[in-house]
């Protein structure tokens, strides 16, 4: 065996893709001392975008720190990456935006913004920034985008001319789209949008039935919510002529997928076919023996946009097996026969759920799990000789 190309998302929660994929790489390293082991650390938009997006990158990445606001408006620091290119930013909507940074007992998406997201960016224009990235994925909020809009200029306003706050419960009140303002560096700019779902901005599987009772919204505020993003698609639609209600990845992060493809027209993609594309996947594949890759939880949405599917459906179409390391494995939603050519849980024994989550632990049984499959693959070649 000549080479190994290995490539893992996040271990949420616990490991960053890197991380996972270092353990790994260590793991098979120690066993197959003469096998070229390359790390591709993947993403789908959500949680890892930007650091994933950072290291296959050509060239030194910067990192910048910003001052912003989370997803309450409290005060924070945040960061971004700058390419090497200089004029490429991307920007992780869960770094000010994200779940995490909202108390439990205070997560309501009635009441948090993108706000934040929207600073990063105008620091990243004040940098001289014209290209952007954004992923997605992990928000708290579902405002459709408004606080990000917000924070860039746009104005959101009532039947009386009000200007709204740009939080979810102000998405109901939307009558009009107001542009002037906004931010003229944005005219010369383009917007792609990493995304981890599909779903339409409303309706049955629209942005708050789907995804906003996980950001602490009950039933009452469900229902609330998915008038009120008709009530914004229908404004957005007012102004500049673009329905964005059925529109695939509109629902992404409450909203903001739509509402940044209407307004900055933002080209919506799946987060982990731009991370493969831009890390030349196909081609660092092309010669590769064998992949390994994996997640926190591999279960029946892991074919359904998500990073680890998408590597599967590559390395399909070349012919290159696929072993899955996972923490935790839905055997019942998984087809091994149709996707992995092995996979394997690395957990070494039962233990509670925040023992799991340990990072040191899954970096632990992550390097573990890695050495037996090198030993594995060891026995096998050497049968063969």
């Amino acid at each position: 065996m000549k080479k190994i190309v290995v490539a893992f998302d996040s271990f949420k929660g616990s490991v960053s893709a890197g991380e996972a994929g270092e353990a790994a790489r260590r793991g098979l390293a120690g066993v197959l001392p003469g096998c070229e082991i390359v790390n591709l650390p993947i993403a789908d938009g959500g949680e890892g975008t930007a650091e994933a997006i950072a290291r296959v990158a050509k060239g030194v990445t910067d990192r910048i720190e910003c001052d912003t606001l989370d997803p309450l408006m409290r005060p924070m620091a945040a960061s971004y990456f700058v390419l090497a290119d200089g004029v490429t930013a991307v920007v992780e909507l869960a770094a000010a935006s994200g779940l995490p940074l909202v108390e439990p007992a205070l997560r309501n998406p009635l009441h948090t913004s993108t706000f934040g997201t929207g600073i990063l960016i105008r620091d990243a224009l004040d940098r001289g920034c014209r290209k952007f990235v954004i992923g997605l994925g992990g928000s708290a909020t579902n405002d459709g985008g408004m606080g990000m809009l917000a924070a860039l200029g746009f104005k959101f306003v009532d039947v009386g001319g009000h200007e709204l706050r740009p939080v979810g419960e102000s998405l109901s009140q939307v009558a009009a789209v107001v542009r002037d303002h906004a931010d003229s560096r944005l005219a010369g700019c383009s917007f792609v949008a990493a995304c981890d779902v599909t779903n339409p901005l409303t309706g049955r599987m629209g942005a708050a039935r789907i995804f906003a009772p996980q950001k602490g919204a009950d039933h009452g505020a469900v229902e609330y919510l998915d008038k009120g993003l008709e009530t914004y698609a229908a404004a957005i639609e007012h102004c500049c002529g673009r329905d964005i209600s059925a529109l695939p990845g509109a629902g992404a992060a409450g909203g903001v997928g739509g509402g940044i493809a209407a307004l900055l027209d933002a080209e919506l993609k799946p987060g982990s076919e731009i991370i493969l594309d831009m890390a030349n996947f196909d081609a660092e594949i092309a010669d590769a023996d064998l992949i390994i890759t994996g997640e926190g939880r591999v279960d029946s949405q892991t074919g359904m946009g998500k990073a680890v599917g998408a590597v599967l459906r590559r390395a399909h179409r070349v012919g290159v097996p696929v072993v899955g390391l996972a923490g935790s494995i839905d055997t019942g939603a998984v087809d091994c026969d149709g996707g992995f050519a092995a996979l394997f849980s690395i957990q070494q024994s039962p233990m509670p759920l925040e023992c799991a989550l340990n990072k040191e632990t899954t970096l632990r049984n992550m390097y573990f799990a890695a050495r037996q499959v090198a030993k594995l693959i060891g026995v096998v070649v050497n049968a063969k000789s």
